[in-house]
């Protein structure tokens, strides 16, 4: 393998695409991940068009599509009366329109296919990275064992606590905001009588920040459930602490038969604060950028995150196309961060705003991006 050698920060679905897009496109990225092993943890992942036509051109698209399910619709309905307020075609309208369905699949699937992708010599696993050195014209990964890599190109793909970001940019200052979300998975069979259960839904609730959204996973053989609601006092930031069903019912208790009907099932539930940062100014800095929720993290209200990640995977590839020794690599990177900004910044927003889709509109801004197509500044 030519080209650069690309030290990418993180085994998530953004360091992953990225590995995949850039070994495509020339270059040799090495995966360092913290883990030990790769693990079966985490509940869903939403791809919207725009993400499914990037993957499908990273060669995964088809294995996806086997564990996958593609829901029908995108439905919006009132939390009291149950009323439509949106309804938005997927499936094979999304595939004419888009050039891809909407696939809703199980984090683990994704992740599996992804890596297998990638040289298993060009993945490391129990490497947890704590920063960057650049002084001094080196570009050093620094593991919190005090061992160091010399790599070429710094990817940080290391997640919404990244410590790449924090070694370029200093510490930044996240901020609650007075919400928590519950996530939680269903058998298909326990709410197979409610209406639009293959759909994507989600019910707006009385208040910006109540609401529930359910899709399903595994082929439609399974439904998750994704809610929020205010809740003060609370920072910490994880999805993975423990969550009371019953808590979770009484929250909702004033909602549509139908939107209580799918909390009824609920055995095993996570429970977590939403966080919120500004969008950067930068995300590069010399040979080392940034990619995914290190760059532009985001609250779940559009479903965008990974699909984010996913497009800049691509985006930085085709930005790296061609390049071949490392002074030319920092105006590489501002061409990456420039095609990406302004439009993770709109979605960061949008995200925020939480009025995506809650009223009939055009979805064609975020469904239709082609990252492989779309313009490099």
């Amino acid at each position: 393998m030519t080209g650069l050698l690309i030290g990418i920060c993180g085994g998530g679905v953004g360091g992953l695409a990225a590995a995949i897009a850039l070994r495509k496109l020339g270059h040799d990225p090495v995966v360092f991940e913290k883990a030990t092993r790769f693990l079966r943890i985490g509940a869903d992942v939403n791809l919207t068009p725009n993400a499914v036509h990037a993957l499908d051109r990273l060669g995964v698209g088809e294995v996806l599509r086997r564990t996958a399910a593609q829901p029908t619709h995108r439905i919006s309905r009132m939390w009291d009366t149950g009323a439509e307020t949106s309804r938005l075609a997927m499936r094979n309208t999304a595939q004419e329109r888009y050039g891809a369905p909407q696939l809703t699949i199980h984090r683990a699937d994704l992740l599996q296919a992804l890596e297998k992708e990638i040289p298993d010599d060009r993945i490391r696993l129990g490497r947890a990275v704590a920063g960057v050195d650049q002084d001094g014209g080196k570009c050093e990964i620094v593991f919190a064992d005090g061992a160091r890599e010399a790599v070429d190109v710094i990817v940080g793909a290391d997640g919404i606590h990244s410590p790449v970001r924090t070694a370029l940019f200093g510490q930044d200052d996240p901020q609650f905001t007075g919400m928590v979300s519950y996530r939680s998975v269903v058998p298909r069979a326990s709410v197979a009588d409610l209406p639009d259960i293959d759909a994507f839904t989600k019910w707006w609730g009385p208040t910006p920040e109540m609401q529930i959204v359910t899709f399903p996973l595994t082929r439609g053989e399974e439904i998750f459930v994704f809610a929020t609601t205010a809740q003060q006092g609370w920072t910490e930031e994880g999805w993975t602490l423990p969550g009371d069903p019953d808590e979770l019912r009484a929250v909702y208790k004033d909602f549509h038969p139908d939107a209580r009907a799918l909390l009824t099932p609920c055995t095993e539930v996570t429970k977590s604060a939403l966080h919120v940062r500004e969008p950067m100014d930068r995300w590069s800095a010399g040979r080392a950028t940034l990619l995914g929720d290190a760059a532009h993290p985001m609250v779940p209200f559009m479903a965008q995150g990974a699909c984010m990640a996913i497009e800049d995977a691509v985006v930085l590839a085709r930005a790296l196309e061609g390049i071949s020794t490392v002074e030319a690599v920092p105006a590489a990177l501002a061409r990456y961060e420039n095609a990406r900004r302004e439009r993770t910044a709109s979605v960061q927003r949008n995200s925020l705003a939480n009025e995506w889709m809650k009223e009939q509109g055009n979805a064609d801004w975020v469904y239709g991006y082609h990252a492989w197509e779309a313009a490099l500044d």
